[in-house]
């Protein structure tokens, strides 16, 4: 009822200051003859704050929204860091933080996890695999949870959803390094260039191996050989111009027909295609002991993962290559790294990919269905950031978060507004929400693979180069809601399940190491840790609920977790059946964080 009187107070407020110029209005800080109560229990839900204007949370809970589309959820800590630096420094300081960096931080993990798995005596050597996919989401999970830069890590993880490599059903998943030498790839280049970032996309191993452009050799008809048309095609569709012709604000373009026009044909593909070719590995590694020198045909388990791929001119398709009907043409006879900088440099340049890109971004950031005249307010960023520079994405970033259609409530009522939360997005943040116990250990490893297995999708393990959901998804036959494309009868039972180990058997994050860990307190070589992971710490929540009580307890979650959207009948279903709970404190703050977590109010971002 708090929250309802003083909205209603703001907007009376509003309304008489604009009807007239009165000083002495409610609102203003006169209450004389007026007794409002209220649930709450603090200083700042205090009855009189309905009246005075102290109780708003407006505030709070939109710089959560915020910084949940800027990063992956955040605490009041956070909150009101952003509230005191506004909105736009804070990207600002965003952006200038150094990179964290992936390979540096799975290479130190493994090492450290090798080095306590031989200490124990358990395994030799030889009995020890890694790094792979799982020591890389370790790593992802970690430094999402801990590293300060937090917005180029989300850039990253939306950018690795459009131009997509995987380590599902693919040799990758045995090679940890190559993916994060492309999650490295794709944090460099969050707040740079689009067109040096599908350049050197172009020219990554993990790219070229799962695309397979690496070791592509140029035609030789007579024993039938052509250039593979893979990463031609994709760069294409997907990375870059899409598969119709879009003006500014990303509508289709349309013939005197009234259908829609192609953006290439099949003689495009193969005339990219020989773009690709002649790239193979850039160095080898200590796998290789019979040659000194990486050469073309090389492949991952030989092949340097973390440098980028060479070019081997013998392999090359010299040819001029000409795309979009004659519209550009790559000369014959050049350095073929001159090709491949052309050709990227074609499809930047493109009317495309501009509303292409930002589309796209806007749709993994802040709602599935922008407005037209969104997307082309970022599109046009794209092409000039206002100092004539083309793709700088940095600018395209902020005009993203910065834009009215993401920061005001203008929109909130409408059908065609917000999304559904990606399934690890949702852990992040309640991570983020949350005070989480790590028992001692100081990371938040995750092997991720309930994620993968039980809600399809993981980090940098997609089904396919199409990502885990299509953009133009479409959840009731009208509105695009990619994400309701893994959300079905098999994925949300088991959802409520991982929710519930989340809060009622105490089991967030999950890994197969700290079985083996050194614990130099007790002076034993191996503590056994079993299941008992990371957890909603019992004692913060118990000394929450004592000093403020559950409603205001509510009132802080819903800033956080659900940014004003929790309804009234949720908070009176959680407070009814929190009363049926005799088994203490902390179990009936469980119960709250359950139905918080599976209430639409939670998973649908508005």
């Amino acid at each position: 009822m708090t929250r309802i009187l003083t909205f209603l107070c703001s907007f009376l407020s509003v309304v008489f200051a604009y009807a007239q110029n009165y000083e002495d209005y409610i609102g203003a800080g006169h209450a004389e003859g007026i007794t409002v109560t209220s649930s709450g229990s603090t200083d700042e839900t205090a009855a009189d704050n309905t009246i005075n204007g102290n109780g708003m949370d407006a505030a709070k809970m939109e710089a959560a929204r915020f910084l949940y589309q800027a990063g992956f959820g955040s605490s009041l800590e956070d909150v009101n860091e952003v509230l005191t630096m506004g909105y736009e420094a804070w990207i600002d300081q965003q952006i200038a933080l150094p990179q964290t960096q992936y390979l540096d931080d799975l290479l130190s993990t493994w090492d450290y996890i090798r080095n306590v798995y031989l200490s124990s005596g358990y395994y030799e050597e030889e009995d020890l695999f890694g790094p792979a996919q799982v020591h890389w989401n370790y790593v992802w999970w970690d430094n999402v949870m801990t590293e300060p830069d937090q917005l180029r890590q989300k850039i990253a993880f939306a950018l690795s959803q459009l131009i997509v490599i995987s380590g599902n059903n693919t040799d990758l998943s045995g090679h940890g390094e190559a993916l994060s030498s492309y999650y490295d790839l794709l944090m460099k280049h969050a707040f740079g260039n689009y067109e040096d970032l599908l350049y050197d996309v172009s020219l990554n191993m993990s790219m070229g191996f799962y695309l397979s452009h690496l070791n592509n050799p140029k035609a030789d008809p007579e024993n039938n050989i052509h250039p593979d048309e893979n990463f031609a095609r994709e760069i294409m569709q997907l990375f870059s111009i899409g598969v119709y012709e879009l003006n500014m604000d990303g509508s289709l373009k349309t013939n005197n027909l009234g259908q829609p026009i192609e953006t290439y044909d099949l003689n495009d593909i193969r005339e990219l295609a020989k773009v690709f070719t002649g790239l193979g590995p850039g160095g080898i590694t200590d796998m290789v002991d019979w040659t000194d020198e990486p050469y073309f045909g090389l492949g991952i388990y030989g092949g340097d993962n973390t440098v980028p791929m060479r070019m081997y001119e013998e392999w090359h398709e010299t040819e001029a290559k000409t795309m979009f009907g004659g519209q550009h043409t790559i000369p014959a006879n050049q350095p073929g790294l001159v090709d491949i900088e052309q050709a990227v440099s074609i499809l930047f340049n493109h009317n495309n990919t501009a509303p292409f890109v930002s589309r796209s971004l806007i749709q993994r950031l802040i709602k599935s269905n922008p407005s037209p005249q969104y997307i082309q307010r970022v599109a046009e960023v794209f092409v000039d950031n206002g100092e004539g520079v083309r793709g700088d994405m940095a600018a395209v970033v902020k005009a993203i978060l910065l834009d009215d259609e993401a920061r005001t409530c203008a929109s909130w009522s409408e059908d065609n507004n917000g999304m559904l939360k990606e399934p690890v997005l949702r852990l992040t943040q309640l991570l983020k929400a949350a005070n989480i116990s790590l028992n001692e250990l100081p990371n938040y490893w995750h092997n991720s693979y309930d994620f993968a297995n039980d809600l399809d999708q993981s980090p940098l393990y997609s089904p396919s180069v199409f990502n885990f959901y299509e953009p133009d998804y479409k959840f009731d036959g009208n509105l695009n809601g990619p994400e309701f494309q893994i959300l079905n009868t098999v994925t949300t039972a088991n959802y409520f399940n991982m929710v519930r180990n989340w809060t009622q058997w105490s089991y967030i994050t999950a890994d197969w190491e700290r079985d083996y860990l050194f614990d130099e307190e007790l002076d034993e070589d191996v503590r056994i840790f079993g299941y008992n992971h990371t957890h909603i710490n019992e004692e913060w929540v118990v000394d929450k609920l004592e000093t403020i009580g559950m409603e205001d307890f509510m009132n802080e979650l819903d800033v956080l977790l659900t940014h004003g959207n929790l309804s009234d009948e949720m908070r009176q279903t959680i407070k009814e059946g929190s009363e049926m709970f005799n088994w203490g404190t902390y179990q009936r703050a469980m119960y709250m964080f359950y139905f918080i977590l599976v209430s639409p109010d939670f998973m649908i971002l508005k």
